[in-house]
């Protein structure tokens, strides 16, 4: 009989190989099986070592290679065949990213797991473009939404009046194929349009784009920039700190 192996759900963070956990990375070297999304990046994915067995799990805009019930099964059968599987995520696995999901059945089906935390994009994507989701004088609270909510809820579960009265920090993830509805709701709902709000796109990456405007505005100036996924929203007053701080940063 197999001895059953173990499941190490882990989040790579931002995308700069740099900010990975040293934990993540010894984990990652030492598997058997990594099951991953393309949310780490390309510098981390090719960095994964070559005598594992690696499973794309990658969820693209109108492209998932698997189903989240494939991806489950496959972590439930590579453990039971005594593997050692790492399920590989941006960021951190339970910020948006299923991660508690996966942890429930394989819970369910009896399979040993362990959570290896990541730097959030919420927080480090902001700082590389100069803009601290929190600041004495700007804005003394933050809180993290999805852009993008499971299709197949029958409800909403964002309360858009609240958001929309909210003086703190609004980030935002994975908001950019609904930018336009999420900006609409926001405005109908009372925000400011001229609210400042800030898209990183890439972030802590090379490549890293930072398109900046207003609410009123920010829809027009992210299709005639031709902003794309993966991009992290930061909505505020912090926003205006980036004039300074992102000019003097040299962290990316």
């Amino acid at each position: 009989m197999v001895d059953q192996g173990k499941v190490y759900l882990i989040g790579s963070g931002p995308g700069d190989p740099e900010l990975m956990t040293i934990k993540a990375r010894k984990l990652i070297d030492s598997a058997d099986v990594i099951v991953f999304d393309q949310l780490p990046g390309k510098e981390i994915l090719d960095s994964l070592p070559d005598k594992a067995e690696k499973v794309d799990a990658g969820k693209y805009a109108g492209n998932h290679k698997l189903t989240q019930d494939e991806i489950n099964n496959i972590l439930i059968q590579k453990a039971q065949e005594g593997k050692r599987v790492v399920r590989l995520k941006g960021g951190d696995p339970y910020i948006f990213g299923r991660g508690a999901e996966e942890a429930e059945e394989l819970i369910k089906a009896g399979i040993e797991f362990e959570v290896v935390p990541g730097i959030t994009s919420a927080i480090a994507v902001p700082a590389y473009a100069g803009i601290p989701i929190t600041h004495r004088n700007h804005a003394s609270m933050a809180l993290f939404m999805t852009g993008h909510e499971d299709p197949t809820k029958e409800e909403s579960g964002l309360d858009w009046e609240f958001l929309a009265g909210f003086e703190g920090t609004i980030v935002i993830l994975m908001g950019v194929k609904m930018l336009e509805k999420n900006i609409g709701a926001l405005i109908e709902h009372g925000k400011n349009p001229k609210t400042p709000i800030a898209i990183i796109e890439r972030g802590t990456r090379p490549d890293q784009r930072v398109t900046i405007s207003d609410l009123a505005n920010i829809v027009d100036v992210a299709n005639e920039k031709g902003v794309k996924a993966p991009a992290i929203t930061v909505i505020g007053d912090v926003v205006k700190i980036s004039e300074v701080l992102g000019i003097m940063c040299t962290c990316n």
